[in-house]
Formats: C-alpha cells, structure tokens, sequence
C-alpha cells in the first residue's frame, strides 16, 4: 500500500541529503540559463543567423539520442551521486572553455558547437542520473512534494537565470561566463556532499534484453507511455526558445536585458504554479489537468508568436510556462511513481531523450522553419500543431485522461 503523503509542504527538506541536492541543482540549472542566454545571444550577434540559433539546440540534443541504450544503464547500475557531481565538473569545464574562448576574443560558431556537443553528453549522462537520484533521497510520502519542489528550483534558475545572464552579458560576456562557470564548481561540491543513498542496482549482466528494459516498460505501460510522447510532441511543436533573440531584437526591440526578460517570463508563470502546487498538490483530474496545461501551453504560443508588444509577449510567456508546468508536475510525479527503482535509470534516460528532443530538437524545428518562412508563422503554426496534439492524445490516451489522483498505481482509471 502505498504511503499517504505527508501534507507538510516542505516536507522533503527535512531530509538533509535531499536539502543538499536541491541547492546542487538550483545552481547548475541557474548556471545552465546563464550559459544559454549568452551562447545564443553571442551567436546571433556573431553570425545573424536564425539556422545557427536552431543548431545550438540540435547539437545538445544528439548526444542523448546516441547514448540513450548507455545512460540510463549507467545510471541504474552506478553510484548516481557520482554521476551527478561528475556531470557538474564536465559542464564547468565546458562554460570556462566557452570563457576563455571569450576572453581571448576567438569567437568560432564550429568551436562553440564542439564545446555544446560535449555539453550534451553531460547532459546525456546527467539528465536519468538526477532524476532518478531525487526519489531515493525522500519516503515515498514526500515524493510529490519533492518533485514539485525539484521543479521550483529548476523553475526558479529559469526566472532568475536568463535576467542575470541578459544583466551579465549586457556588463561582459566574459563576466556571465565566469559566474555560469562559478556556479557549476558549486553545484558539484553540494552534490559531492550528499550521503550515498541506498539504490536498487540493476544486478543482471549487461546485455540487449536490460539495456531495452526501459522501452519495454515505457511501451507496455500506457501511462507512462502517454504522458513521455504528449510532453515531446508539444513541446517539439510549441517552443520558441530558440527565436527570443530574434524577438528581442528585430521584433520587440529589446536588447540583451529584454531578452533576458523574455526567457524568464515562462519561469515566472512556472514557479507560482509550482509553488501553488507544492501548497495544494491536486487532489483529483490530475489527467485532464495535464491535459488543459498542454492546450493552454499551445494558445500562448499562438499569442506570443502574433505579439509586437512587450508587455503581451511577456504575458504570454507567462500563460505558456504556468501551463508548462501544470502538465509537466503531473507527467513527473505519474512516472516517477509508476516506475520501479530498478529500471528507473533507464526509463528516465528514454524520458530525457524524449524531453530533449522536446527542447533542443524543438528549439531546431524553430530556427529552421524561421529561417524558410519567417519567425512569426514558425511560432504560430508550432502552436496550433500543440493545441491538436493536446486533442488527439487526450481521445488516445483514455487512461491518462482519467488519471485522477496522484498516487502510486492502485485503484486507478483502467
């Protein structure tokens, strides 16, 4: 039977190691937003190419696709502490590369896109590794009060992050790439510090049958199986991360600090979800909960692709990451809770390919489709493509649709 959640809404912080981990990846997240506010804006200063701006998000993403049969593997057979820390040193590495190329003035699109390719297979390793880590850190009680506040801290680097960097790059590019670079180091001494949590190994020899363990689960389990496709095809059809320095400049006619508004307003709309959320988690329609955040993350998409006014734009990236996060809290808290330990890695890995493809394979379809037709109907058609995607999974996911409460698999919709 599964346990009854606690109703201490910081709950999950009265556990030290868990406390570490939330502070680790507040500041890699938060290093992350400062990392990608600068690369992007540099690029288009450099090159003035909405292909380049879709290519950064292409190059972070191939190295999950590639790796995905070794991640989650990796993260299911080995100390995930170690994994996480590890990631963080590589990522630090990668922002003082991206630094001294900076400092020394030798700027190269091919140089950088290297430096981002290795980026991404830290991110490869450390995306299944950190989500599987959190919930050996808490009792299953506080498991949803952990993942809400897991996404409060990754949501919270997303409002600040993308203003100190626009603040940081506006003051020096070599200054935002300093304190990204600081900031990883101290993500990985926190997570250094954190006890070693029990973790149920994968304890079978390596071969095809585990390693395919994690889509084997994912495709016989309808609600796992529901919940990972809905967040990849609308996020893939619905981001426009890649074009706000497009907006920011040639659109809305803001500069560095305006663009640094912009990616954090989806942050903004996040976080009071979040917060609300870790307050008064839902109780019940947690399916079609999700569903309505994918819809409404859809129509501000449209709003803000039709917008020339700042003030609309940002409101509309607010309506998009309060909803984003709406939907995304309900897919987290269904797979982490539907999801055995042992396999957890490796379905997390496949999740995080998803999630990636979502995001970086997103931010490519945007700076591609722009560079054809234009910023604005790449916005917008990847909108509406979000608004029929929320439609058609709700008719053919039954299961997830009904989804009612947020508890591990009993007595739910069948």
């Amino acid at each position: 039977m599964a346990e009854i959640p606690s109703g201490d809404r910081f709950a999950a912080f009265r556990h030290v190691a868990y406390l570490r981990f939330f502070f680790a990846r507040f500041l890699g997240a938060f290093a992350t937003q400062i990392l990608s506010v600068s690369v992007g804006w540099q690029m288009y200063d450099e090159t003035g190419s909405t292909l380049y701006l879709g290519l950064i998000g292409l190059v972070q993403f191939l190295p999950s696709l590639l790796l995905i049969l070794i991640t989650g593997s990796v993260a299911d057979r080995y100390n995930r502490r170690a994994i996480v820390a590890i990631c963080m040193i590589i990522s630090a590495l990668c922002g003082g590369a991206l630094l001294l190329m900076t400092m020394f003035d030798a700027f190269d699109p091919l140089i950088v896109f290297a430096i981002l390719v290795v980026f991404g297979v830290e991110r490869a390793f450390n995306a299944p590794a950190v989500q599987s880590l959190a919930p050996n850190l808490v009792p299953p009680a506080d498991l949803g009060n952990a993942v809400a506040w897991n996404s409060s801290s990754w949501q919270t680097a997303s409002i600040v992050g993308p203003v100190a960097g626009g603040l940081l790059y506006g003051v020096s590019a070599t200054l935002a790439y300093s304190v990204s670079f600081a900031f990883f180091v101290a993500a990985a001494i926190l997570v250094f510090m954190v006890a070693k949590p029990d973790q149920r190994s994968a304890s079978k020899a390596v071969s095809w049958n585990t390693i395919l363990a994690g889509f084997r689960f994912i495709f016989g389990e309808k609600v796992v199986l529901g919940a990972i496709s809905l967040d990849l095809f609308a996020v893939l059809l619905g981001g426009a991360v890649a074009l706000m320095p497009v907006f920011a400049r040639d659109i809305l006619t803001l500069g560095p600090l305006g663009l640094g508004l912009l990616r954090a307003a989806p942050g903004i709309g996040a976080i009071i979800v979040a917060v609300a959320l870790a307050s008064f988690p839902i109780r019940h329609n947690a399916g079609l909960f999700m569903f309505i955040g994918v819809a409404l993350f859809g129509a501000g998409t449209i709003i803000f692709g039709l917008s020339q006014t700042a003030w609309i734009s940002i409101a509309a990236l607010m309506l998009m990451g309060a909803a984003d996060m709406a939907s995304v809290y309900v897919r987290e808290t269904l797979i982490a809770l539907w999801t055995p330990d042992e396999v957890r890695g490796r379905v997390n890995a496949v999740n995080m390919v998803f999630v990636g493809a979502s995001n970086e394979l997103g931010e490519f379809r945007a700076g591609t489709m722009a560079h054809v037709v234009g910023p604005v109907p790449a916005v917008v058609i990847g909108g509406a493509g979000t608004l029929a995607v929320a439609v058609l999974w709700a008719l053919g996911f039954p299961q997830l649709r009904k989804i009612d409460s947020l508890d591990a698999p009993n007595t739910q919709a069948k």
